[in-house]
């Protein structure tokens, strides 16, 4: 559904689920030419870092971008700010849900302010932070 500034409401809250592979990092290693060993689990010093390869930010943050463009607000907007902080780091495999709620609206700016939460199928909370986004129209 896509929504209007109008049709938003604090409180509103959308969710998205995705588990990230080896090649998802790939993909993202190759485009951002960023090429640690933490991501890569046949660098055989990787395990002085963590138990496991783990997942760039930045593909974690996509989720949390999708969940914007697809479902909360779903229409076009531009990001203005985002803030997170990374409490735990996200492995290759693990189930990641990103989910949005909606705690200010400034209908004059046409600005929304989310309060961002991605956690793991553990329930382990992965990110946290907020993001304020602009909506470009306020028509269907």
């Amino acid at each position: 559904m896509v929504y209007t500034i109008e049709e938003l409401f604090i409180g509103q809250i959308a969710r998205l689920q995705r588990t990230f592979s080896e090649a998802d990092v790939r993909a993202c290693n190759e485009l951002t030419k960023d090429y640690s060993p933490v991501y890569r689990p046949s660098e055989e010093n990787w395990e002085n870092y963590y138990h496991q390869p783990i997942v760039p930010g930045l593909l974690t943050e996509g989720l949390i971008n999708q969940v914007i463009s697809d479902k909360l607000p779903g229409s076009a907007c531009i990001l203005l700010q985002k803030e997170l902080i990374f409490y735990h780091p996200v492995f290759v495999g693990d189930v990641i849900t990103a989910e949005l709620e909606i705690i200010d609206i400034n209908i004059e700016r046409n600005w929304v302010t989310q309060k961002v939460t991605c956690y793991n199928e553990v329930g382990n909370e992965v990110i946290k932070g907020q993001a304020v986004i602009f909506l470009l129209s306020n028509k269907n």
